[in-house]
């Protein structure tokens, strides 16, 4: 397949977004590359009802291929699916449009690694249910999902909740052996995060309330379990989100037998603890392949249930195989700097004071307003590069198809 070098200058990319060069949200002195760069994929894609098989494979040749990592493999998806249950039809849309990964993409892509020889494909994710071990299928089959379409892709697709054990008699213990620990040394995780041979981590495009955009990296918060992290001891009057006490604020040590923190004395704000916290998932758990999609996502929020959250129909598509890069190319696509600073779009919180579950007892003197770069704290922990101009960027350019995120969450887009 011909690709096409994205070939953009820092003054095209800043151009398109609208936003200066920002500060690094990370010390210089931290900063060490050290994964090799590894090229990106961009399409605009009109909706979901294209051939969406043929665009992936498509965006997998631009990126030089995938066959011969997967043949014969294991290949573990951890699909988007935030809040669970089906919560975009609190605006009349299915999840698949607003916060969760669209069906039609976890389906080609299901087609797609069973064409190019997968051995087994498994979709991951920890749902949250009133009664765990309702299969996770149930959750999907709720949203409208054909699971038995998906399921028909080569007769080796399998379904597994990762909020517990699942189908296993025990968790598995991963290191952070990839990239530079800031907060973690490990996490002790469902199976099916050990036992893959090519990890894809298939997020939605969107922005969030607390950490500003929630892309690949983000996606791999949803892989800890809370059936395990949800165990740790509950202060006096704590609703039961126990596993953001454990992870956001570090109010509460996890379970004893599972990895502890390295610093208690660390930053307890969450905007300063998630970036660093995802990358050192990333650095337990790497991604092999991250795809994003963002052909009809939110901004505003990860979920409509947060206030001045909005349905938008972006079109696009972004794939890599560097988590970093991949983050960084995608939050250009959506109008920011992918270098921005912590008091800059979209890393200033959308709102304050909070309200979640999780937060009540946090005294208002220690909100603050911002969350540092995920994908700087990645790239300053040697996973990766976020730098747009050492990124070879293929297939559409990406000033033909910036979506102002943040113009159009404030209601400021124009035609």
């Amino acid at each position: 397949m011909y690709c096409i070098r994205n070939a953009f200058s820092r003054r095209d990319l800043f151009a398109a977004s609208g936003l200066a060069v920002g500060a690094l949200a990370v010390k210089a002195q931290e900063t060490r590359i050290t994964a090799p760069p590894a090229p990106v994929s961009v399409a605009k894609v009109a909706s979901y009802d294209i051939d969406m098989a043929g665009q992936f494979e498509q965006m997998f040749d631009e990126i030089g291929g995938i066959g011969h990592l997967i043949r014969g493999k294991t290949v573990a998806m951890k699909v988007n699916l935030t809040g669970a249950m089906g919560n975009g039809r609190q605006v009349g849309l299915s999840a698949g449009q607003t916060s969760w990964v669209h069906p039609n993409v976890v389906g080609a892509l299901t087609t797609v690694f069973a064409k190019l020889g997968a051995k087994r494909i498994r979709i991951l994710e920890s749902t949250f249910r009133k009664k765990y071990g309702t299969p996770l299928e149930d959750t999907l089959l709720n949203d409208g999902w054909d699971v038995s379409a998906i399921k028909n892709a080569g007769k080796i697709v399998e379904f597994e909740d990762t909020n517990g054990l699942g189908a296993a008699k025990q968790y598995s213990t991963l290191k952070v052996a990839a990239s530079k620990p800031y907060i973690f040394p490990g996490f002790t995780l469902n199976h099916s995060y050990e036992d893959c041979d090519f990890f894809v981590s298939v997020a939605k495009m969107k922005n969030h309330e607390e950490l500003g955009v929630t892309l690949s990296m983000k996606n791999l918060f949803g892989i800890t379990p809370e059936l395990l992290y949800g165990l740790a001891p509950k202060p006096p009057g704590a609703s039961r989100w126990v596993r953001e006490r454990v992870f956001h604020y570090g109010q509460v040590a996890p379970p004893s037998g599972v990895p502890q923190e390295l610093d208690l004395t660390s930053n307890r704000y969450e905007g300063w603890r998630m970036p660093r916290l995802l990358t050192d998932l990333c650095g337990a758990r790497p991604i092999d392949l991250a795809i994003l999609d963002g052909i009809e996502t939110l901004v505003g929020g990860e979920s409509p249930g947060i206030p001045g959250a909005k349905h938008v129909k972006p079109g696009l598509l972004v794939i890599g195989r560097n988590c970093v890069s991949t983050d960084a190319i995608a939050m250009a696509t959506m109008g920011y700097n992918p270098r921005a600073g912590r008091h800059e779009a979209p890393f200033r919180l959308y709102k304050s004071p909070k309200d979640h579950p999780a937060e009540q007892l946090i005294p208002p003197g220690e909100m603050q307003q911002y969350a540092d770069n995920t994908a700087l704290a990645g790239e300053a922990a040697g996973l990766g590069t976020a730098d747009p101009n050492k990124i070879d960027v293929r297939g559409a350019r990406i000033k033909d198809v910036v979506f102002d995120f943040e113009a159009h969450w404030k209601g400021q887009a124009t035609a």
